[in-house]
């Protein structure tokens, strides 16, 4: 296998068996194009001379990003959206990854952290945990869809719909056919099986929570329980990717889309970028906070009762959100600390 000299920096557009590689010198120009197939890519970057690596956020991407770590490479992973401006003209694999190597090699480009293993095995409980939950809010409207044809109403939620469900199908009074009342059997024995599986990965999040240190720490955030503080770990890491807690409530989506122009400043809805799962355990969480929350006994509580007096209710839940994302990245990048409930200063 032949190698060319002078490579600085390289860039690889990822596929799922075949990888195309563009190698640049330090001035930007092309030295190498080639197409690997994935134990070829790996023998190749094991014998070239250490460089800089890029390559866009996808599947794969971190794995291949440890990979060549362990070879003395320095990698970079790019969201995709970030690479779409360095394309030049038509579009295609060699091009995709000049594109990479350009992107990479700029000072103001933002990076993706490498994932350990251990978060994506955490990612992946809560990514089919939300699975099964969303598969159960399905089965529970369509049998409420159902319910409705013979004129029977549920209230909603789930919890209602578990004690209220096995009395329609045993009441002989209502006007359910018996091929109905069969098929709503065989859906609740679903829903069940749905709902055990749900409690099941839930315990095994909780169980990974009580053991990790970081994860106890963040659950005394107000708002943030084992579900919100593994997802935190899974996604974000130890946080040191962002240079302060507005950074990591921004990357979340918990801030003003902004659209300004002329000096006029335009501020808009939430953008919503970042990841949406962190995302919603966080406002979910915080609008548990501002109808729970012991205000009189938590620093939080004048902040919020503030709020509450000059905003909507869904703009102060927005809020806190953008407080607590910034309350969990202090908690993760400085070992030991934890969110104190009352202000020291105050604190009798």
């Amino acid at each position: 296998m032949r190698f060319a000299e002078g490579i600085a920096t390289y860039g690889i557009d990822l596929g799922k068996s075949k990888f195309h590689v563009v190698g640049v010198d330090d001035k930007g120009h092309a030295l190498v194009r080639r197409t690997f197939r994935r134990a070829s890519l790996l023998e190749y970057f094991a014998n070239v001379p250490a460089a800089l690596v890029g390559m866009e956020a996808c599947p794969g991407s971190h794995w291949l990003a440890r990979k060549l770590t362990t070879c003395g490479h320095t990698v970079r992973i790019i969201p995709a959206q970030f690479v779409k401006p360095f394309v030049k003209s038509n579009k295609n694999d060699v091009i995709d990854a000049a594109a990479i190597a350009e992107a990479v090699t700029r000072p103001s480009m933002r990076f993706v952290a490498v994932k350990r293993c251990d978060q994506f095995d955490l990612q992946a409980l809560h990514r089919v945990r939300d699975r099964l939950v969303s598969s159960r809010t399905r089965l529970i409207s369509q049998m409420r869809a159902f319910l409705l044809e013979y004129g029977i109403a549920l209230q909603n939620g789930a919890g209602m719909f578990r004690q209220q469900l096995p009395t329609v199908v045993a009441d002989e009074v209502n006007e359910l056919t018996p091929a109905m009342r069969a098929l709503l059997g065989e859906l609740w024995n679903e829903f069940k099986t749905l709902d055990e599986r749900i409690v099941a990965v839930s315990h095994q999040i909780e169980a990974l929570a009580a053991r990790d240190d970081v994860a106890r720490r963040l659950t005394s955030i107000p708002g943030i329980g084992a579900l919100t503080a593994t997802a935190l770990l899974a996604a974000v890491g130890d946080g040191k990717q962002f240079r302060r807690g507005r950074d990591l409530a921004a990357w979340l989506g918990l801030v003003p889309k902004q659209y300004s122009t002329g000096g006029k400043p335009t501020l808009l809805g939430i953008s919503k970028r970042g990841n949406p799962y962190v995302r919603r355990l966080l406002i979910h969480g915080a609008r548990a906070c501002v109808l729970h929350l012991d205000r009189r006994r938590d620093r939080l509580g004048a902040w919020l009762d503030r709020l509450c007096g000059r905003m909507h209710s869904n703009k102060v839940v927005v809020a806190l959100a953008n407080k607590l994302a910034r309350i969990a990245w202090a908690v993760l990048t400085r070992p030991g600390s934890s969110y104190e409930r009352m202000d020291p200063r105050f604190a009798t």
